[in-house]
């Protein structure tokens, strides 16, 4: 299984569910692995023939971007979703990191993987 990745993909957004947290926009950053064939597209060298990450990565920033979620668990749930029924992945790892959300702590996230129905 060939597997696109994109790290650190940070975006601003409102998360969390303190009072303070609903009113201001805080960074996550994503960190995303989507299971693909590459053979087609290296065989062709064409965007056309492979999973887009480009357009993969614009759609999670405008998403994650206007979301409102209150869980890192949710969100990393919503985007396995679009990745797995937007674009056709078969499987999909998906970390979502909240940055000083502990104090002493550099981040905190979830870490999930998904299968799309029949690709267990």
């Amino acid at each position: 299984m060939d597997k696109l990745f994109l790290h650190d993909l940070r975006v601003e957004t409102v998360i969390g569910f303190w009072d303070w947290e609903r009113r201001v926009k805080q960074t996550v950053s994503i960190d995303l692995e989507v299971a693909t064939d590459a053979r087609l597209a290296a065989g062709t060298d064409s965007i056309d023939s492979g999973l887009n990450y480009d357009e993969l990565a614009k759609r999670l920033v405008d998403f994650i971007g206007g979301s409102k979620f209150q869980l890192v668990e949710s969100l990393a749930e919503a985007v396995a979703r679009i990745a797995l029924e937007e674009f056709g992945a078969p499987w999909v790892k998906v970390s979502v990191a909240k940055p000083g959300a502990v104090k002493d702590c550099r981040e905190v996230g979830i870490i999930i993987e998904r299968h799309a129905p029949g690709h267990a």
